[in-house]
């Protein structure tokens, strides 16, 4: 996620939205207590839990930039992802299953939650200015427009070291997505469902990665998808005036210019119940 990131962020079973003025909404299954953002203040991006679609999987979390630097976050904590409130100088989130990172101001980036995978190994990152966080992988893009990652590589999620001219970039389940400066986009890993046949998009301004799909918003406000669509997650052909995109695990999130959010996709726990949200967007 870029910097001062997001503002909707879905994972298996909740999606979160932020308002123009800082506030946060949340919809779902929060038994873990991932929906409870009713008290946040000053948020200027979130991030959801990365959690795939596995009998295993559900709990998850929700992390909340604020404007002065500091981080917030609610939800499961079996790994300690939530334990971020030392965190300062913080100015990009992204939330993976069972991990938060944090990239600070001077390009270097914080991490707190499961490293089994190695996932967490950023401590040697420098110049980061773009975060993302797949289930079991972490990328990130330098300020030179290449890319690093680190943690579960075996469907080559992580073979991103020869990507350049890189401005955005995103990680599912096992696959990595991210956008070039020319507005094409590039992927690696896991492609059986199809979440990685971007090679024909143009005109891409930002891209979101689900556990089996990915998205590409459109400089027109048009939103593409690919990959798998079991739950009508990719059927976004005819969204308009599309402004900023979310990918849960198997659902996808679309901010209007208007501040409304529209949703397509497994709602099984309310969490494409979004048609009453009202003046979503980055704050300021």
């Amino acid at each position: 996620m870029s910097l001062h990131g997001s503002t909707l962020a879905g994972d298996r079973r909740h999606s979160i939205g932020l308002r123009s003025d800082g506030t946060v909404v949340a919809i779902g299954d929060g038994f873990a207590g991932e929906c409870d953002v009713l008290a946040w203040q000053n948020v200027v991006a979130v991030a959801a839990g990365n959690v795939h679609a596995a009998r295993n999987t559900g709990k998850s979390h929700t992390v909340g930039l604020r404007a002065d630097g500091t981080v917030v976050a609610t939800g499961w904590n079996g790994h300690g992802q939530c334990e971020v409130d030392d965190w300062r100088e913080i100015v990009a989130i992204a939330a993976g299953w069972r991990r938060t990172l944090g990239a600070r101001a001077d390009g270097t980036v914080v991490a707190a939650g499961r490293n089994a995978e190695r996932q967490c190994d950023v401590a040697a990152w420098r110049d980061i200015v773009h975060l993302a966080a797949g289930d079991w992988h972490s990328a990130g893009i330098r300020a030179d427009g290449t890319a690093v990652a680190v943690g579960n590589n075996r469907y080559g999620q992580c073979d991103v070291h020869e990507w350049r001219h890189l401005v955005g970039i995103a990680a599912g389940y096992l696959h990595t997505v991210a956008m070039t400066t020319d507005g094409t986009v590039v992927a690696a890993g896991r492609s059986d469902s199809g979440a990685c046949e971007v090679g024909a998009w143009t005109d891409v301004v930002s891209v979101a990665a689900g556990s089996h799909h990915t998205l590409g918003l459109l400089s027109n406000g048009r939103v593409r998808a690919a990959g798998a669509n079991d739950h009508g997650q990719c059927d976004v052909h005819q969204w308009r005036d599309i402004v900023a995109v979310a990918a849960g695990s198997a659902h996808t999130l679309g901010l209007r210019v208007d501040g409304t959010v529209l949703a397509t996709g497994d709602g099984t726990n309310g969490q494409c119940d979004v048609d009453d949200w009202r003046g979503l967007g980055s704050p300021g």
